[in-house]
């Protein structure tokens, strides 16, 4: 049999005739982050009964990698005049997204030995499970609308990378500051204490 090359016909002649729908292998895609969203968050959910250690000098890594991250991003697909002003509103919106969801997370402190321990609250949880649907929601609907709204592909990327970028480096940002208020706290009342 001759398998004519290129286009097509030659993925159909591979596939016995059957040329793969994109349609579908996007609906495909969609399904397969759902499961692994929800194996995350399932797995999130279990383990929120235990305190974890949080730990001061590590706060600042996460944010950090990400800022590194949309620097060279930004770097190889630099941003156009009103494009800084969309990325900025953005940022503005993701950091006051993850300033609440910050807030939602609660911070507990051992007055005698000032460890800092935090639990993964249902609500902060299902607030970022509730960012997620919005966030492929709101891009399903931007990229069926990109063109008629004159919105280019790259913007739209970095838009999301920049809410990102918001979101869990204000929240990081919000916790840090909150523990070093409560270690200061404890520490006076240790002092108060002694005296």
């Amino acid at each position: 049999m001759l398998i004519p090359f290129g286009g097509a016909a030659s993925v159909a002649a591979r596939f016995g005739g059957n040329v793969v729908d994109h349609g579908n292998q996007k609906l495909i895609g969609y399904g397969v982050t759902a499961v692994i969203v929800a194996i995350v968050f399932a797995l999130r959910l279990r383990s929120m009964s235990k305190a974890r250690r949080l730990k001061l000098e590590f706060m600042w890594i996460l944010p950090a990698i990400m800022v590194a991250a949309t620097v060279f991003l930004f770097m190889q697909f630099t941003p156009h005049g009103t494009d800084w002003l969309w990325l900025a509103a953005i940022f503005a919106v993701g950091a006051t997204i993850g300033w609440w969801r910050g807030r939602l997370i609660p911070i507990t402190i051992d007055p005698d030995t000032h460890e800092l321990n935090t639990r993964p609250s249902p609500a902060a949880i299902l607030f970022l499970l509730g960012i997620f649907v919005v966030r492929f929601a709101l891009k399903t609907v931007f990229e069926a609308e990109a063109e008629a709204w004159h919105i280019s592909a790259v913007l739209l990327t970095d838009g999301f990378v920049v809410l990102g970028v918001g979101l869990f480096g204000v929240s990081r940002l919000e916790m840090t500051l909150r523990a070093i208020g409560l270690l200061r706290e404890a520490r006076a009342a240790k002092a108060v204490q002694a005296a």
